[in-house]
């Protein structure tokens, strides 16, 4: 069994006070995506990530993004937009990038403004043949012909962060492809993580009718979305084994009383290949009982998957 959670920690030391390492431990994970570290290296808590290796990517914006994976052993190879990321051993060591950990020799033009933002980071497992992504898509904003002064809580910017988005998101489509497709001829499955601030559906999100109009739900993005999600592509496994549920929700605002009364937006993800998807047994939304109690803004999202462990040959997708 391969267990693997998502999780949007909004800030690694917040979170870490208050009680991150307790969930870490008692939830034994075998993977562990996680974006919003906000983070550098030398200013991770001390036993940041209990017993297992982390490789790491903070970015270049202080206090902003960055994506982290944690493997109970260590990963076959790393690869990152930007610069090779760090490893972290259990112990706080941090190792130099080893062989086969790169940066992604071709990016999609879209995508070259993000590359050292911490975005995107993706492994390959040393113990399943499957490569694991942790993605942080950008929250966007409104176009320009929707913004109305008065009614949005930040200032209008002519559409300027849902241009930036759609960049993104553009970008984003054939990168993807191309990771999953380096997978395949590897042998390896492909499973995408994280938060892609974007709810797909009516299920997806409280009032939906009320929400066709803000970011995350604005018709263009769920297209986009619709395109990413296919029986022959990537598998939303969440949706899979709850079908008719409304949510599980993911994210809930820290305002007024969004989590008492669940008013939240389903926005991370587990998207497999479909031979992977199809061995999920268990998906589970770790919503904290109350308000007080939360770690972020955001819940992990756990799903167990009946995949055999055993050693795998490291190969890089990218030789030569």
């Amino acid at each position: 069994m391969l267990r693997v959670a998502t999780f949007n920690v909004n800030g690694i030391r917040a979170t870490h006070r208050r009680g991150f390492g307790d969930w870490l431990a008692a939830r034994d994970c075998d993977v562990v995506a996680l974006q919003e570290v906000r983070a550098p290296i030398t200013a991770l808590p001390d036993s940041a990530f209990g017993g297992y290796h982390a490789a790491y990517d903070p970015g270049e914006l202080a206090g902003r993004n960055g994506v982290a994976i944690l493997t109970r052993m260590p990963p076959a190879a790393v690869r990152s937009w930007g610069a090779p990321a760090a490893r972290i051993d259990p112990d706080g060591t941090v190792e130099q990038p080893e062989r086969g950990d790169t940066a992604y020799p071709k990016l999609a033009r879209e995508l070259r403004d993000f590359a050292h933002q911490g975005r995107y980071l993706e492994v390959d497992l040393a113990d399943a043949p499957v490569t694991i992504a942790s993605l942080y898509l950008p929250k966007g904003g409104l176009p320009a012909h929707l913004q109305q002064p008065g009614r949005m809580r930040e200032a209008p910017d002519g559409g300027a962060r849902y241009e930036r988005k759609m960049r993104f998101l553009a970008g984003f489509a054939r990168q993807v492809t191309a990771a999953r497709r380096a997978s395949r001829a590897q042998g390896r499955e492909f499973l995408l993580l994280g938060d892609l601030n974007i709810a797909h559906t009516p299920l997806d999100v409280v009032n939906w009718r009320r929400q066709v109009r803000n970011e995350g739900f604005l018709p263009e993005e769920r297209a986009w979305l619709d395109g990413l999600i296919g029986p022959r592509r990537l598998v939303d496994v969440v949706r899979q084994l709850h079908p008719q549920a409304q949510g599980p929700y993911s994210w809930w605002s820290w305002l007024g009383e969004s989590f008492a009364k669940d008013t939240g937006w389903r926005i991370d993800y587990h998207l497999a290949t479909p031979r992977l998807a199809r061995t999920a047994v268990r998906a589970q939304t770790d919503r904290e009982p109350s308000r007080d109690a939360r770690l972020s803004d955001h819940a992990a999202v756990v799903v167990d998957y009946d995949l055999p462990r055993d050693p795998v040959t490291p190969v890089s997708p990218f030789r030569a």
